[in-house]
Parts: structure tokens; C-alpha cells; sequence
């Protein structure tokens, strides 16, 4: 599955937890704020003043590496 700019910030979470790392990479502490489980990633973007296609390609290109790689199972 791919990341879109109209995912709730939890739903993008539930894809992979280790997401939460990235966006706080960005400064994005939104994992934590109540307005996450309303809020979309592009809205969030807009309230942090940054560029959600940069964010989303960076989401989608750790999504497809970490889909690539063996499992430790």
C-alpha cells in the first residue's frame, strides 16, 4: 500500500509504526496530538509549513524499502 496526502496521520501509522520515526524526523510530533485521528497528512503539512509531496515521497520510498527487505521471522 502507498501513502497519499489525504490519509489520516493514524491510518498512515497502522502501514508501519516505524512512520512515527519519520515524521518526527520532520518535526512532526503530530502521533501524539489529538487532531491526528482527524487530521490528514496534508493538512498537517500545512499547519507545519512544509511541502507534503516531498513528505509523502520520502514515506512511500521507506515503505518499499522496508517491503523489500527479509524479514528476521
Amino acid at each position: 500500500m502507498k501513502a497519499t496526502k489525504d490519509m489520516q496521520i493514524l491510518d498512515l501509522l497502522q502501514l508501519d509504526q516505524n512512520i512515527a520515526g519519520l515524521l518526527m524526523g520532520y518535526g512532526m510530533h503530530c502521533i501524539g496530538c489529538m487532531l491526528a485521528s482527524n487530521e490528514t497528512i496534508e493538512q498537517a503539512c500545512m499547519a507545519h509549513g512544509m511541502d507534503a509531496d516531498g513528505l509523502i515521497d520520502h514515506i512511500n520510498s521507506y515503505l518499499e524499502k522496508a517491503k523489500s527487505e527479509p524479514t528476521s521471522e
